[in-house]
C-alpha cells in the first residue's frame, strides 16, 4: 500500500438465512494500483515458464514478488530518467551507470519517447542532393565466384558504393546518415547493363548485396570481403549459433569498418535494413554491455571454452596424459591465424601447475581478438547515433533495429523440409505442422537453432520418425544438428507435438554432443 487507510468499509453483497452467520474469516489488502502492473501469481507457475528455462527451479511465489517489486523499482526509475539522458553529447557518470540495469529499462514507459527524441533532436536536414551510384553487378558476382583473385575486392557492390560515395571536391561534405527518418532513399543506383530505374527498389537491392558480401547466408560460399569471418561454431559445425561471423582479427581498415558502422547507424534512424550475422557477443560490446566468456564466447568457439572448462577442472596425470609437452603458450584466434601469448610461447610448453594462468590469457587473447575493429564499428555507429540510444538499448534491440525481424515462416519451412520414412499424410506429419502454425516466430527460431543451430533460414531440416520406433508417447524430440535432422516421436496430439517441440526449443539448445573437444 502506498497510503494509510483509517477506515475500512466493508460491503457485503448476499447474505444467506438473514445474515444469521456472517462473519469475517480475514482482510486481504491488495493495492489498486498492483491491478494495473498486469501482474498475477498464475503467470508464474511453471507451466508458463516453458520458454524461460533459467527460472525453472525458482518458487513461483518469489518470480512473482520480484517482478512486483521491479515494476515498482521502474516505476520510481521513470519519474528520474529524463533528467539523466543526455540528448547527444555523451557525458561519464551516473547516466553511464544505468547499462548496470539495462534490462529494466525494457518495462520503462519513458524510454520509447526519449530514443525517438534523441534521435530527433540529433538529426540533420535531407541532403540537397542524391549521390547517383553506376554499379556493375557482374563483376561483383565474378568476384563472388572466387575473391582470390582480386585481394584488392575492388570489383565488389561494398566497395563500388563506398568509393562512389565519396566526396568529389572539397566543397561536398560527405554524407553524416543522420537524416529525418522520411528520407528513406540514401543514394540512387544505376546497375550498368540492367534495364533497372531506381525508385528505391535498386538502393535496396545494393543494401542487401552489401549485407551478403559481409555476411554470406549459405556456408558453403567463401566470403568475397576480408571484414568478417565465419567463427570457429560455423567451421565446426558445433554450438548453439552456427550461421554468425566476427570481426576479423587480421584486418586492419578502419575507414571501412567505421563507413560499416555508419551504414548500421543509417539502418536504425531509418527503415532499411543491414542484415549483418553477428553474435551477441559483438552486439554487446556495440552497445557498451558487458561480455563474459561463458556465457558470451560460447556462440564463437564453443569447443574452446568447453576445453578450457575440463582443462581447469582435470588433474596432474589426465593433463599430462592428454597434452604431455605438445600444448604451448599460444591460441588460434578466428580468422585462424595462431598467436603468441608471451613473447616466444611457441617453443614453451604449458605445465600443470601454470594451466590456470595460461587458461586466463587464451580467454583475454580471444575476447579481445577483433577489439579494435569493433572500436571502429562502434565509432561510426556513433557518428550517426547518440550515445543516449546505445545506453538505452539492449543488443538484441540494436540488433533488431539494424537487422529487422527475419521472419521465419512455416511456408519457407515447409519449402527446407524433408520427411524421411513419413508420409505426407502420416499423422505425425500433420501435428508437427499444426505446432509450427501455432508457434511465434521466436518459437520457430528457437526450433529451427534446436535441429539445424542456425537461427536464420536458409537451413535444410531432415525429419524421421523418433529412434525408439514405439507407439504413442510423451517423451521429447531428438536432434542431430550435424546432420539438421529431427527424430520426431508420435504424439497423441498436436496440442501435445507442440508443447514438447517448444519445450526442447527452449530447453535443450545448450546439450551438444555433436562433438569432443578431445576429436581434432
Amino acid at each position: 500500500m502506498t497510503c494509510h487507510l483509517p477506515v475500512i468499509e466493508i460491503h457485503v453483497t448476499e447474505c444467506f438465512d438473514e445474515g444469521i452467520d456472517v462473519r469475517i474469516r480475514g482482510i486481504k489488502i491488495k493495492s489498486s494500483k498492483e491491478r494495473d502492473l498486469g501482474l498475477t501469481a498464475d503467470m508464474f507457475q511453471p507451466a508458463s515458464l516453458v520458454r524461460y528455462p533459467r527460472l525453472e527451479a525458482i518458487d513461483p511465489d518469489a518470480l512473482y514478488r520480484r517482478a512486483v517489486l521491479i515494476q515498482r523499482f521502474v516505476k520510481l526509475l521513470d519519474n528520474v530518467l529524463h533528467h539523466l539522458v543526455p540528448a547527444w553529447d555523451h557525458s561519464v557518470g551516473t547516466f553511464n551507470q544505468l547499462k548496470h540495469i539495462k534490462q529494466f529499462l525494457l518495462l520503462s514507459k519513458r524510454r520509447s519517447p526519449l530514443i525517438t527524441q534523441c534521435l530527433k533532436y540529433s538529426e540533420t536536414s535531407k541532403p540537397n542532393f542524391m549521390p547517383r551510384l553506376y554499379i556493375n553487378r557482374r563483376l561483383a558476382v565474378e568476384h563472388r565466384d572466387n575473391p582470390l583473385l582480386d585481394p584488392t575486392y575492388k570489383k565488389t557492390v561494398f566497395s563500388q558504393v563506398y568509393e562512389g560515395l565519396k566526396p568529389t571536391d572539397k566543397s561536398e561534405k560527405p554524407l553524416d546518415y543522420r537524416w529525418p527518418v522520411r528520407y528513406d532513399q540514401w543514394w540512387e543506383c544505376k546497375f550498368i547493363a540492367e534495364g533497372i530505374i531506381d525508385q528505391g527498389g535498386g538502393f535496396r537491392d545494393s543494401l542487401a548485396d552489401i549485407s551478403e558480401e559481409l555476411c554470406p547466408s549459405s556456408a558453403d560460399t567463401p566470403v568475397p570481403l576480408p571484414f568478417f569471418v565465419r567463427t570457429s561454431n560455423q567451421g565446426n559445425g558445433t554450438g548453439e549459433a552456427r550461421d554468425m561471423y566476427v570481426p576479423n582479427p587480421s584486418c586492419k581498415d578502419t575507414a571501412k569498418y567505421e563507413w560499416i558502422g555508419q551504414l548500421m547507424g543509417a539502418a536504425l534512424r531509418g527503415k532499411e535494413f543491414l542484415v549483418l550475422a553477428l553474435p551477441g557477443f559483438v552486439w554487446k560490446q556495440l552497445t557498451g554491455e558487458e561480455v563474459s566468456w561463458s556465457k558470451d564466447f560460447l556462440a564463437v568457439d564453443s569447443l574452446l571454452v568447453k576445453l578450457l572448462e575440463m582443462m581447469e577442472l582435470m588433474d596432474k596425470d589426465t593433463f599430462e596424459f592428454k597434452f604431455g609437452e605438445e600444448l604451448t603458450y599460444t591460441t588460434v584466434l578466428s580468422d585462424q591465424r595462431m598467436v603468441e601469448l608471451i613473447p616466444g610461447g611457441t617453443n614453451i610448453s604449458v605445465r600443470y601447475e601454470d594451466r590456470m594462468e595460461f587458461i586466463q590469457m587464451v580467454q583475454k587473447a580471444r575476447l579481445e581478438e577483433s577489439k579494435d575493429q569493433v572500436c571502429a564499428i562502434r565509432a561510426g555507429l556513433l557518428k550517426v547515433v547518440p550515445q543516449a540510444v546505445l545506453d538505452l538499448l539492449t543488443w538484441q534491440e540494436l540488433e533488431k533495429r539494424v537487422c529487422g525481424d527475419p521472419e521465419i515462416s512455416v511456408e519457407a519451412l515447409k519449402k527446407l523440409t524433408r520427411f524421411e520414412d513419413l508420409d505426407a499424410t502420416d499423422i505425425r506429419v500433420q501435428y508437427f505442422w499444426e505446432a509450427l502454425n501455432s508457434f511465434t516466430n521466436e518459437d520457430r527460431s528457437r526450433f529451427l537453432r534446436f535441429v539445424t543451430g542456425r537461427s536464420r533460414l536458409p537451413a535444410p531440416i531432415y525429419i524421421y520418425p523418433d529412434k525408439s520406433g514405439s507407439d504413442i508417447t510423451d517423451s521429447l524430440p531428438e536432434s542431430s544438428t550435424c546432420s539438421s535432422t529431427l527424430y520426431l516421436p508420435q504424439y497423441p496430439s498436436a496440442k501435445v507435438c507442440e508443447e514438447k517441440l517448444r519445450y526442447a526449443a527452449y530447453n535443450c539448445v545448450a546439450i551438444d554432443t555433436d562433438m569432443s573437444p578431445w576429436e581434432e
